[in-house]
């Protein structure tokens, strides 16, 4: 273990998202005041840190307090302090401002962010406190010595599509380290990976997630103001989707915009990002951005489905913290705060795992008691039930919601299960009424002022992927897929995917086979999600591969 490709570190954090970077610059603190020395590496993929980061975002300050006790407030680059907050229902031409707030969804304190620009200004702030932060690595290998968690292996570079070495063929470096944390963000590659090696989830409810495409304008000033909240629920979503829209009235005449759908839904030829660009059509959002520009593109996927599907948060040698673990409440959409309280407890058992030097399960589980014992558990437990309650469409939905929120959270049926959102796509024959492609389809002329297609808006994502790689998205059996996933399902992939990776070719015999465009990918995940059988794999790219967002 001792070649060039090889490097020894205390604790290694894959992934420099808030998650990541907190755990780092909180370790870091507490070995400080305990007079400790030790080697803390963080390893991101993307271009730059940030570069990979999406979210709304509105985040609940209260936390970054505690991170950065040692620092100025208003130092932290938060965008605006939210002056607005209102609700909005949205019918294909009018709309109804509610003038009272929904339970849970109160963002009076709270601030608007580009979660990449806070995400730059954390690993500034990890780096003058020793902490080593490294962009550009992909690291897609979990390193095992006698079944347990050792360390992990960046990619090798320098292959070709089928795998073989070329001439510049660069293995890729093994870390090697007591305590691996995993801080991928949501359904991170080797998270899943080691959630299902030691059955973590055992006992757990499944994962349930949500699609989010947003787009970052620049409006004339007076459209909107910085701090304007305003959250829309109603068009273009049927009663059968779950979600709503968002619009944030940052600084600089800037604006954030996009809309969140639960993927748990039944139309297989439901489109999230020509949803998104229908909703822009509408009279209440048009006026926002109306004579605006459009500066950048992105989707995301988000965990929703709460407490009850979190993992067992340890094995021997290594923990899971922020998105990769689920920490995120519904309805309030905010997982930010809680990922980086997470990893704050993260912090402090790693801490005390390098006093004692023990790095088993028994000590590092007290992560995970930690985490029932703070308030990241008191406020996941009252809505504990919501995100699955919505399963059955919005109004028997809202009538368990009604009922959750009087019971503390129990509801009519107590702990309620829902199957993955890859099982609950409906074949084409069977889905009943109109389809999103039947509403919508004959709208969906792109003018490329208002609305854009997938491809333009890839092009704002500033996403590129190296020609000559093993392309990270994979087909597990094509026979299958084609017999299945297109021929009874219509190729749902297609629609869901945002940005225009996965076409269908017809021949002229009348066959269909799948083109896979991975260099159109912005790394949202939702192909390993939501295809039937779960019939397509994500894998990772090369380290700097994706997108590269500036202000998301």
């Amino acid at each position: 273990m001792n070649d060039i490709n090889t490097v020894h570190t205390d604790v290694l954090i894959i992934g420099g998202g808030p998650a990541g970077l907190a755990t780092a610059i909180h370790l870091a603190n507490l070995l400080r005041e305990n007079s400790q020395s030790r080697r803390i590496m963080v390893l991101d993929k993307g271009k730059s840190i940030g570069s990979h980061i999406l979210s709304g975002a509105l985040i609940k300050p209260d936390i970054f307090k505690q991170l950065f006790k040692d620092k100025d407030f208003n130092q932290i680059p938060f965008d605006s302090k939210v002056s607005k907050d209102r609700i909005v229902l949205l019918g294909k031409k009018g709309k109804i401002k509610l003038p009272f707030p929904i339970p849970y969804m109160r963002n009076k304190g709270n601030y608007s962010a580009s979660l990449g620009e806070l995400c730059r200004y954390m690993a500034a702030v990890a780096e003058e406190k020793g902490v080593e932060v490294y962009s550009g690595f992909s690291v897609n290998e979990v390193l095992y010595e006698n079944s347990k968690i050792v360390g992990a292996k960046t990619i090798d570079t320098g292959v070709d599509r089928e795998g073989n070495p070329m001439e510049n063929y660069q293995e890729g470096t093994k870390v090697y380290a007591d305590v691996v944390v995993f801080a991928e963000g949501v359904r991170g590659t080797l998270s899943q990976e080691i959630i299902k090696k030691y059955n973590l989830n055992n006992n757990k409810n499944e994962q349930m997630y949500s699609l989010g495409c947003k787009e970052l304008w620049s409006v004339p000033t007076g459209n909107i103001q910085e701090g304007e909240v305003y959250h829309t629920m109603g068009y273009p979503l049927s009663m059968r989707e779950f979600g709503g829209g968002f619009i944030y009235g940052l600084k600089d005449n800037k604006v954030a915009l996009g809309l969140v759908v639960g993927l748990d839904y039944g139309d297989p030829t439901f489109d999230v990002h020509h949803a998104f660009q229908v909703w822009k059509t509408h009279a209440f959002v048009h006026r926002i951005i109306q004579g605006g520009k459009l500066l950048e593109y992105g989707a995301k996927t988000l965990p929703e489905a709460g407490l009850y599907a979190i993992p067992k948060l340890s094995v021997d040698h290594a923990l899971i913290v922020g998105d990769s673990a689920g920490f995120l409440t519904i309805p309030a959409l905010k997982g930010i705060h809680l990922a980086v309280h997470s990893a704050m407890l993260a912090a402090e058992t790693i801490q005390q795992a390098l006093l004692k030097n023990d790095f088993s399960d028994s000590l590092l589980s007290s992560y995970e008691k930690k985490v029932y014992q703070s308030k990241i558990y008191k406020e996941m437990y009252p809505v504990r039930n919501v995100r699955q309650a919505f399963a059955n469409g919005l109004i028997m939905g809202g009538i368990q919601f009604a009922f959750q929120f009087i019971s503390g959270g129990r509801g009519l049926r107590g702990r309620v299960y829902t199957p993955k959102d890859s099982q609950s796509t409906q074949k084409m024959e069977n889905f009943k009424g109109k389809t999103f492609q039947q509403r919508f389809g004959k709208q969906l002329d792109f003018d490329k002022q208002l609305t854009f297609d997938k491809s333009t808006d890839v092009y704002y994502s500033g996403t590129q992927h190296d020609e000559y790689q093993v392309p990270h998205l994979h087909v597990k059996d094509k026979n299958s897929f084609n017999a299945i996933n297109i021929k009874q399902y219509g190729a749902p992939c297609q629609h869901f995917c945002p940005a225009e990776v996965y076409e269908i070719y017809t021949h002229k015999n009348g066959e269909q086979e799948l083109r896979i465009h991975f260099e159109n990918c912005v790394h949202c995940k939702t192909c390993d999600i939501k295809s039937v059988n779960e019939a397509i794999a994500w894998r990772l790219p090369n380290g700097d591969n994706g997108p590269d967002h500036q202000y998301m």
